[in-house]
């Protein structure tokens, strides 16, 4: 009697297995990431790793800038104060998404008014820490797969810590620290509620707003965020 034999898995069977393996080795490895960083703080993010590559493939002097990490309880309570104000008011309050902001931009929009962004802390810190710029819907998802994640391992302050030392403010200043330094010759524990402001009033497009020449529109919002820092909590 004469073994049958057996039938060699078809191709698309082969490229869905694959698939899966590919798929369950991301997911290990994304939550392995952002459960390790809510402890370590890193040593490099995505943006640093993009604008280097960015640079080399531009033929350009590829810069490599290592900001100075500095813990967030000893950042001055106006920085912490006036982020949260300029850029993410109900942060302590949504879980990474803030569908309020996010359905308030789209009905300006609709209306006819200035396109802007709805993007939390959170969402800027999954997007910088582990991805790349761009707009394509991969990069889109993956925003939105790391901001659940982050929310769930790592505490608002640990948040809050990671995005002010590694938001970018500019040419040559990466995180509070260098930002404080460059701009007003000081330490970020040192910082005024007005500088704080002016450093939070830039965050939205800082290589085209300056604190040291603002405009009158950044004066603007420096003054509103002023306001409303009375309002956040101090984390």
């Amino acid at each position: 009697m004469t073994r049958m034999k057996r039938k060699k898995p078809g191709l698309a069977k082969r490229f869905i297995k694959a698939g899966l393996l590919l798929l369950v080795l991301f997911l290990v490895v994304s939550v392995a990431q952002v459960a390790v960083l809510r402890f370590v703080n890193p040593p490099f993010t995505g943006a640093m790793i993009s604008s280097w590559i960015a640079d080399k493939a531009a033929g350009r002097e590829a810069q490599w800038l290592d900001p100075e990490w500095r813990p967030l309880r000893k950042m001055s309570p106006h920085l912490r104060r006036s982020v949260l104000a300029g850029e993410d008011q109900r942060f302590t309050t949504h879980n990474g998404f803030d569908f309020v902001e996010m359905n308030q931009a789209v009905q300006d929009a609709l209306a006819g008014g200035r396109v802007r962004g709805a993007s939390t802390i959170t969402m800027q810190v999954a997007r910088t820490v582990f991805l790349w710029p761009g707009r394509s819907l991969a990069r889109k998802a993956l925003e939105a797969y790391y901001t659940a994640l982050i929310e769930v391992f790592w505490s608002k302050k640990r948040i809050l810590e990671v995005y002010l030392n590694t938001v970018d403010w500019g040419e040559d200043a990466v995180g509070a620290e260098m930002a404080s330094k460059k701009y007003f010759r000081t330490n970020v524990s040192y910082l005024t509620a007005e500088q704080a402001a002016m450093l939070a009033a830039i965050l939205p497009s800082p290589h085209h707003w300056s604190p040291e020449h603002p405009t009158e529109y950044v004066k603007e919002r420096q003054r509103r965020i002023l306001e409303d820092m009375r309002k956040m909590p101090l984390l």
